[in-house]
């Protein structure tokens, strides 16, 4: 089974697929990490946004692997706490808006999922990574709530950033993702549509958890 959920920067997918994999007994699957990965990366070898052709070579020899509880390791190395990071936030959708760089990830995020009972969440995982998933979802909600979400999420993990910082990266991001040539963000008549703005996260899970069991009418 997989079920994918893709909507904007801060919308609650990730919070929302961890509470549904241990729910359901899901393998979680962050496909968001692996770009960020491909970020850090980027940084650590000081390679400019501009040197596409350089960022595309270093994906194809980067290891990306993720255990059962969502840690992170490029190339062996825990890299969790350090992809998640503001300087990596800065870049990641510049690097993902790379076509080649996407295709280099959705097939290794296809890998991760062959075979097993999958969640996943990102930006184009209803339309172009699993565009036949057993049920899609697009989580949504206001920019300034998803701001304020980010904010203190990022001080719980020690990530110094303000409010102001978060949303206008939010507000760079949502442009971003939605105007990529490749991978954009968009609405789809397949998917459910859940705008979780005025909803506390459980209320969410149990809605989609509802749909997938059959309780709940699209």
């Amino acid at each position: 089974m997989i079920i994918a959920i893709d909507g904007p920067a801060g919308s609650g997918k990730g919070t929302i697929t961890d509470i549904i994999a241990k729910k359901l007994n899901l393998v979680n699957i962050d496909t968001g990490a692996t770009y960020r990965c491909i970020a850090l990366a980027t940084l650590k070898n000081n390679i400019k946004l501009d040197e596409k052709d350089k960022i595309i070579e270093l994906a194809k020899k980067q290891e990306i692997i993720m255990d059962e509880n969502k840690n992170v390791f490029l190339n062996g190395k825990d890299v969790t706490k350090e992809i998640r990071t503001k300087e990596v936030t800065k870049i990641v959708s510049q690097i993902s808006s790379i076509v080649e760089v996407r295709k280099i990830l959705v097939d290794l995020q296809r890998n991760m999922a062959n075979g097993k009972n999958v969640i996943l969440e990102g930006r184009d995982i209803t339309t172009v990574v699993f565009p036949n998933a057993d049920y899609k979802f697009y989580l949504d909600a206001t920019a300034d709530v998803r701001a304020m979400r980010r904010f203190k999420q990022n001080k719980e993990q020690n990530i110094d950033m303000t409010l102001k910082e978060i949303k206008e990266n939010i507000e760079k991001r949502d442009y971003n993702d939605m105007h990529k040539p490749v991978g954009a963000l968009r609405r789809t008549e397949d998917q459910i549509y859940i705008d979780s703005t005025n909803m506390t996260i459980d209320e969410v899970a149990k809605k989609i958890i509802g749909y997938i069991r059959g309780d709940e009418e699209k």
